[in-house]
């Protein structure tokens, strides 16, 4: 007796990326309010970021902390010499994540309309990279908060957005 294991989920016969796209909305149906959970705590830390005081830099090394926490990283014991240490490795890492959504947005252009932003963000982050690689700790910590600050405001959106767009999927 032959039993049928194949546990992969496959989109409608002929309905292309769209269909695929469908089918994961699908799969995250059941905790779509996480999505916007998470999106209103990515609005109140772009909220902390964005003032750009003296909390800005230590929520960005608490951050980095919470990220860290099961590497042990020391950011807990000193938030400032965390900063300033994610501040240094910060335009490797900029052209690290745009080389990524480059390539991304080019790959993507047979099933998203915008691809182009992607790939003018891409371009962006990596020549940004390029620059704060030879600015002045100044430069790079404001940098560093723009950049975490930002983040966390369109990751809050994202996430909001994701939630209703799953709930939707739900209700269907």
């Amino acid at each position: 007796m032959r039993r049928d294991t194949d546990m992969s989920f496959r989109s409608p016969a002929g309905a292309g990326a769209r269909g695929r796209f469908e089918t994961v909305l699908e799969q995250m149906a059941g905790p779509w309010w996480i999505f916007l959970v998470t999106g209103i705590v990515w609005l109140v830390i772009a909220l902390i970021v964005l003032r750009f005081r003296l909390s800005s830099v230590v929520a960005v090394g608490v951050l980095m902390g919470v990220v860290f926490l099961f590497a042990a990283c020391w950011s807990f014991a000193s938030p400032y010499g965390a900063f300033w240490a994610l501040a240094a490795i910060f335009g490797l890492l900029l052209i690290f994540r745009g080389s990524i959504d480059l390539v991304t947005s080019i790959s993507s252009r047979d099933t998203h309309s915008v691809w182009w932003l992607g790939m003018i963000a891409g371009v962006l982050e990596i020549l940004l990279g390029f620059w704060v690689s030879q600015q002045e700790f100044p430069a790079r910590a404001l940098l560093l908060l723009i950049w975490v600050g930002f983040f966390a405001l369109f990751r809050g959106f994202s996430d909001i957005l994701l939630a209703f767009e799953v709930h939707g999927a739900e209700r269907r």
